[in-house]
Formats: C-alpha cells, sequence, structure tokens
C-alpha cells in the first residue's frame, strides 16, 4: 500500500510559478512510477506529468511542455512538479498518483495509487 499528499497548491497570478509536492508512504516508493494529473471543472482528469522509478525517465502532456518539470527525491519518498509561466487554463485539482509498473504511464487507470488533490488557482 502507499499513501500520496499533495502539496504546494494555491493562488497564483498568470505568469507565476508553484512546486507542488507529494509525500509518499511506503519502504517501495524508489519502485514506483509516479505522476501528476488534473482536473478543472467540468472537464475529464488529464494526464501532466510522470518520472520512472530512477527519475532518468520523464513524459510530459503536450499542454505544459517547456512550462513544467516532474522530478523525484526517492531519499524523501517525495515527487514534485514545479510548474512555471502558469496560464488560467492550469486551473485545476492536482492529483499525484503512482503505480508499481516498469513504463511510464500516461493514461489514470494505469495507476493503482492517489492523492486527496491540491487546488492551483491561477488568476488572469
Amino acid at each position: 500500500q502507499v499513501q500520496l499528499v499533495e502539496s504546494g497548491g494555491g493562488l497564483v497570478q498568470s505568469g507565476g510559478s508553484l512546486r507542488l509536492s507529494c509525500a509518499a508512504s511506503g519502504r517501495s516508493f524508489s519502485s514506483y512510477v509516479m505522476g501528476w494529473f488534473r482536473q478543472a471543472p467540468g472537464k475529464e482528469r488529464e494526464f501532466v506529468a510522470a518520472v520512472s522509478w530512477s527519475g532518468a525517465m520523464t513524459r510530459y502532456a503536450e499542454s505544459v511542455k517547456g512550462r513544467f518539470a516532474i522530478s523525484r527525491a526517492n531519499a524523501k519518498n517525495t515527487v514534485y512538479l514545479q510548474m512555471n509561466s502558469l496560464k488560467p487554463e492550469d486551473t485545476a485539482v492536482y492529483y499525484c498518483a503512482a503505480d508499481s509498473r516498469v513504463s511510464v504511464a500516461t493514461e489514470d487507470y494505469e495507476y493503482a495509487y492517489w492523492g486527496q488533490g491540491t487546488q492551483v488557482t491561477v488568476s488572469s
């Protein structure tokens, strides 16, 4: 079992930055693929970014490429999402997800464990 707790959300102006953190419980964190997803009001949950267990491989949604960066610190059981040049359309609840698969997944059904989410609001 893995428990995930997100933090770092908040209100920021367009063009600003935020860093989200996701703290994981469990001794096997370093073997899990980690992902970030988001869900805006009235929309489906969508993939944002994912990172392999070692941190060597990452994947991003086209809408955030060049602006967001995912990273992990296995010694701290934590994964991060650095979000720069934020836009109003980035406003959503952001969720951290984990799975023990080998590949870096981009579909939400591929992840077994989820956090409760943290709200990110970008004002124009």
